[in-house]
């Protein structure tokens, strides 16, 4: 009698149940599909745990928040004050501010600079320039700066969180 761990045996039971075609004694390319599935899984399931990211994450850079101080400066200060403490329109920092977008993803906030911000003229900035805007608000919130740039694409990915988790 041949004898197979009990490990082997459930995972050739998934890969029949889950590999369309997988047969018990099928032939070798399927169990190389089984395995590679199953390591494409092994890898995956950490970045799964990890879950989204949040504004206290360092989603982006001193570079870019330095970026978007001299475009707030140009196109938001007048409404929103220099220090982002508001003048004409709300402030930009503080309980008010972060309580407005906690627990929502930046996508929301972006689109509302992007589609409303500067009133006179939304156009005025690009898309990439209100990332860098929103940069700025997110250091001086101060939420942590990290290595890599915010882009329009992770916006979804990143939850506004007011407080560190």
């Amino acid at each position: 009698m041949h004898y197979q761990p009990r490990t082997s045996s459930v995972f050739l039971v998934l890969c029949s149940r889950f590999v369309p075609g997988f047969r018990f004694g099928s032939t070798i390319a399927a169990i190389v599909v089984c395995v590679v599935v199953a390591g494409a899984m092994a890898t995956l399931a950490p970045v799964a745990a990890q879950g989204p990211k949040t504004t206290w994450d360092g989603v982006y850079t001193e570079a870019q928040a330095t970026r978007g101080a001299a475009l707030y400066a140009g196109a938001c200060a007048q409404c929103h004050g220099p220090a982002l403490t508001g003048a004409e329109g709300p402030p930009l920092t503080g309980v008010e501010f972060t309580s407005n977008w906690n627990a929502l993803p930046l996508t929301d906030l972006f689109e509302r600079v992007r589609t409303a911000m500067p009133p006179d003229n939304p156009s005025r900035l690009s898309a990439q320039e209100k990332v860098d805007v929103i940069a700025h608000v997110l250091a001086a919130n101060r939420f942590p700066s990290g290595p890599v740039e915010l882009t329009r694409d992770a916006l979804p990915s990143v939850r506004f969180l007011a407080s560190r988790p």
